[in-house]
């Protein structure tokens, strides 16, 4: 549900507002009737509010003010600008001081939904900037922002979306670059305009000039009409250049006057074209390496590189996997009408091991592979593709065992939660609440490899009783487990298959000492 704030000296036009969202039960408002007292609200009532409806024209605390101390607490809020014609001017000056946009007086219920419904989808392109954990230099300062510090990141956004200057995104392929891009576009003063994407590896090069800049016709053979360019198409807007790298060197004197001189000539034209758009720019290759051997010109390079934003590939940020898997199974429940709730462990730590050559979109690509096998309500390892099975050293023919033992799991869990209904079931979810990272940090991957060899042999101690000789193994298989990894309980719980609240029980019943381990 999405927390709104209207905030407004006018109590009648408060009301209004709060009707108009009224009609639809993903909208909680709530009121303010001046700047102080929304601040109040917003640094002190607990509520994380999304949309900010913001009046220029208030007693105390004016629209304007106000705007700056919200987006000095939190840039993330999306603030819309209420203003009488009176005030115009103030308003458009505000959204160049981070406000999303403006609504003039009288305030149209229509007009105002579909202005918030606008704002929400740039919301949520930030939110999914989030799990690319961009990180942005700025003045040799670096402000890195992941899936636990959801800050920094809109604060990527919010000072990106204030500038003019070209952006240079770098990344392997599959890490979000494009997505970055829009984002950036959708949260600033040329939204309204058109955001247009080129691959520059996809263009031939004979073909290159005409594609960005336009021809006239009888250019050149086959040119039977005249054809605007790209950069005329985006006029106002954004024009992204993807895989900025791969465009041949000729292009690369020519896009770098468009961006000192703000000029272009059409193919077989002898007219100037002023050029009104903004450049954002993106690559997985080496630029600095391809200066030196003389296939990216220096010069081009300094230009696009004013503000530069770095994606980690998912091999380097495998903690990030679980926000991902957790975002894309919302996405592929509403694309397929599904109700999956979750992975299973095994299948986790499966999708934890794989490397992603293909990082963010080959993830996505096997969740939705696995959304159209899956015909339960939790993706299990039978579901995942092949390919990223053999490559972790899952055999198909160690398939069967390993979904008996998700079954296993399942039902034993089922069973523990029946007599003391306190704990979750086997399956581990995406929001499962078991933090690995804290106490873990320095589990060494030779540690993790020990776990999928916790082979052992079981003392027999001659009696003849099944459960005698079943608690035998029980406490040896606990014990050697937690020598493997060296006491950590989260660990030990995660990699040997042993529900954490099961793992617990099991040390107390069989008074083991957890930290006797640790070394």
């Amino acid at each position: 549900m999405f927390k709104i704030l209207v905030v407004d000296d006018d109590a009648g036009l408060r009301l209004s507002i709060k009707s108009a969202f009224s009609i639809s039960s993903k909208f909680e408002v709530m009121e303010a009737f001046d700047g102080i007292n929304a601040m109040e609200k917003i640094k002190n009532s607990g509520v994380k509010f999304d949309v900010v409806i913001l009046d220029v024209d208030m007693p105390r605390l004016n629209g304007l003010e106000t705007l700056k101390q919200i987006k000095e607490f939190d840039p993330g809020i999306i603030v819309l600008m209420l203003t009488a014609h009176a005030t115009l001017n103030d308003a458009v000056n505000a959204v160049k001081d981070g406000a999303y946009n403006y609504l003039s007086k009288p305030v149209s219920s229509e007009e105002l939904l579909a202005l918030v419904e606008k704002a929400m989808i740039a919301h949520s392109m930030i939110s999914n900037i989030a799990a690319s954990s961009p990180v942005l230099v700025e003045a040799g300062r670096k402000i890195i922002g992941n899936t636990s510090q959801m800050q920094k990141v809109f604060n990527i956004i919010h000072k990106l979306a204030k500038v003019e200057t070209p952006v240079l995104i770098r990344g392997a392929s599959g890490t979000g670059k494009e997505l970055v891009a829009k984002a950036i576009h959708f949260n600033s003063t040329r939204k309204d305009e058109k955001f247009v994407a080129i691959n520059c590896s996809a263009i031939p090069e004979n073909l290159f000039e005409s594609e960005l800049f336009g021809h006239e016709k009888g250019s050149f053979t086959g040119a039977s009409e005249r054809k605007i360019g790209k950069f005329q198409y985006a006029e106002g807007g954004t024009l992204f250049l993807d895989e900025v790298g791969d465009m041949p060197q000729l292009m690369q004197v020519k896009i770098l006057r468009v961006l000192q001189e703000k000029l272009f000539t059409p193919v077989g034209s002898n007219r100037e074209i002023q050029s009104n758009v903004r450049i954002i720019a993106a690559t997985n290759r080496p630029l600095e390496e391809m200066i030196k051997v003389g296939t990216f010109r220096e010069d081009l390079f300094y230009r696009l590189n004013v503000v530069p934003i770095f994606l980690p590939a998912l091999c380097d940020r495998k903690e990030d996997i679980e926000r991902l898997v957790n975002i894309f199974v919302k996405k592929f429940n509403e694309v397929h009408r599904k109700k999956i709730t979750g992975v299973t462990a095994d299948a986790m730590n499966i999708l934890k091991k794989y490397s992603w050559p293909g990082n963010i979109r080959e993830l996505e690509n096997v969740i939705e592979h696995s959304f159209v096998l899956e015909s339960n309500h939790v993706i299990s390892i039978a579901s995942l593709p092949e390919s990223v099975l053999a490559a972790v050293g899952v055999n198909l023919i160690d398939l069967d065992s390993l979904i008996e033992s998700e079954k296993t799991n399942e039902q034993a869990n089922n069973s523990e939660l029946n007599s003391s209904g306190s704990f979750a079931k086997a399956p581990v979810f995406v929001d499962s609440g078991i933090d690995i990272n804290d106490e873990d940090s320095d589990l060494s991957e030779e540690d993790v490899e020990d776990s999928d060899a916790l082979g052992m042999k079981v003392t027999f101690n001659g009696e003849l009783d099944f459960n005698a000789q079943k608690e035998v193994f029980e406490k040896e298989f606990i014990i050697k487990a937690l020598k493997t990894f060296k006491g950590r309980i989260n660990q030990t719980a995660l990699h040997a298959n042993i529900p954490k609240k099961t793992l617990l029980r099991k040390i107390e019943k069989y008074g083991i000492v957890a930290k006797d381990y640790s070394e």
